[in-house]
């Protein structure tokens, strides 16, 4: 039965704060009727789209800086991979069902509604949205190909490749501690380049460059997920990265990845790949200073009062850095847009 299990006990929420719960906290709140909108961002884990927007932005953004900004192919590039990412979403849960990997005792169970174990939507209703939005993002991917020519596959085909085998068998790259190098490629080279080539019609190796800060944010928020489940994914033996590095390196892993997005984000600046205005993440400084200490701290024996996606606690706490993080790196690139201001001394190395 669906879980309603965020929030106090009061009156029915109204839509809007429904579906700001849900994207919020991947949950409903307390007392609230599901309605059709909720029910898919439920099951698509809408709560983590925003990753995808950012990637998205970052390359568009980054196209608009050197006067290479279309309109139509960047909304597409856009919508092609929120797409994508619910393709993903949906067939992993698909998978890890029907292997056996998501059982009521797993922490994807208890954190938010599992689209099947739930009961939220039917498996012909979850494998039904999975070829539409397939079939979506394929039409989507077909006509920036047409327009933009065969490289727009090669990054298509790239994405989809690493979205059916993170879990799929027979390569299961999650299940051999691939899935984080995998989002690392996925949230950076593959969206932020490719968003930049359909928005600009070209791309070169600074803009690759500059998709490496974002990326490592991202994969630290994966590797926060597989510390919240590093207990049940050995039990199941699961090789994530985690559990093949152990919870303390894993730790100092993620925390060392929370200073190299400010670090690279001074060396992408330095060498003129990313404008001055991106320095503005450094706002987010007391936001890594909260996120650190939290990591060094252990885990709470049980969810603190009001928590809202217990168990997973280090994933939270990486969500805590890469939303602010992320749109004040928007932010510097929209500035970058409007005012250029640029180092060059890379041509001095």
């Amino acid at each position: 039965m669906l879980s309603t299990r965020t929030g106090a006990p009061g009156a029915a929420p109204g839509l809007t704060k429904r579906w700001s719960a849900v994207l919020r906290t991947g949950n409903l709140p307390a007392g609230a009727v599901i309605d059709p909108v909720s029910r898919w961002l439920l099951a698509t884990r809408a709560s983590v789209f925003t990753m995808t927007l950012t990637s998205a932005a970052i390359g568009g953004l980054l196209a608009a800086s050197r006067d290479e900004f279309h309109w139509l192919p960047f909304v597409l590039a856009a919508a092609g991979l929120v797409l994508a990412h619910a393709v993903n979403n949906m067939t992993n849960d698909l998978l890890d069902f029907e292997s056996g990997v998501d059982t009521p005792d797993y922490p994807r169970a208890q954190y938010a509604p599992h689209p099947l174990l739930s009961g939220l939507v039917s498996r012909r209703a979850l494998v039904g949205a999975i070829i539409v939005a397939n079939v979506l993002a394929a039409a989507i991917a077909v006509y920036l190909t047409v327009l933009r020519g065969w490289p727009v596959i090669a990054f298509a085909l790239s994405g989809f490749f690493i979205s059916l085998f993170y879990v799929a068998p027979p390569l299961r790259l999650k299940h051999h501690g691939l899935g984080e190098p995998s989002v690392f490629l996925v949230w950076g080279p593959l969206m932020i380049g490719g968003t930049y080539f359909v928005t600009a019609g070209a791309i070169d190796s600074p803009v690759l460059l500059a998709s490496v800060p974002y990326a490592l944010l991202v994969t630290s928020v994966l590797i926060g997920k597989h510390l919240d489940k590093e207990e049940q994914d050995r039990a199941k033996g699961i090789r994530t990265l985690v559990v093949l590095l152990g919870s303390r390196m894993s730790l100092a892993l993620n925390k060392a990845l929370f200073v190299a997005f400010y670090v690279s984000v001074l060396l992408a600046v330095l060498l003129g790949v990313l404008g001055v205005w991106t320095l503005a993440v450094a706002l987010s400084l007391p936001r890594l200073r909260a996120v650190l200490r939290t990591y060094a701290r252990p885990k709470p024996s049980e969810a603190p009062p009001g928590y809202p996606i217990w168990p997973l606690w280090y994933v939270a706490w990486a969500f805590v850095l890469n939303r602010p993080a992320g749109y004040l790196l928007i932010a510097g690139l929209v500035l970058d847009v409007v005012y250029p201001l640029h180092l060059h001394l890379r041509h001095l190395l």
